[in-house]
């Protein structure tokens, strides 16, 4: 199968090592996203902001390597604080509302920067 690799250039893809996405077949698995946009975190101290941020980058992602959100199978949503799960939820029901992925939540100590309260990783299935 063939391998196709998406990087966005951040600072982080060659000090880690890894692509924002990956496409093998016809699955892709897009890394853990935040809302940082040519180095400046979008909505800080606003989760839904952030998360809708995410969102659309993801839905950017899996359009360039042709798929789109409704092929999402799997999201996976972390967080700084838990309580602010209604926020995040209802961004992630304004892209996923009538697709309805499977996804789990989970509060975290931190992630990279202090400015950044969500992280979401995504995996998609294109139909054949």
């Amino acid at each position: 199968m063939k391998r196709q690799t998406y990087t966005e250039g951040s600072p982080w893809e060659p000090i880690i090592g890894y692509a924002r996405a990956v496409k093998i077949g016809n699955i892709i698995e897009i890394s853990g996203t935040t809302a940082s946009v040519n180095g400046e975190v979008v909505g800080k101290d606003d989760v839904y902001a952030q998360t809708k941020c995410i969102l659309e980058k993801n839905k950017k992602i899996l359009t360039e390597l042709g798929a789109s959100m409704k092929d999402v199978a799997r999201t996976r949503i972390f967080c700084t604080d838990i309580s602010q799960w209604e926020a995040i939820g209802k961004a992630h029901g304004e892209f996923f509302g009538e697709i309805k992925p499977a996804t789990g939540m989970y509060q975290i100590s931190k992630l990279i920067s202090d400015e950044l309260l969500v992280e979401i990783e995504a995996t998609a299935i294109i139909s054949e």
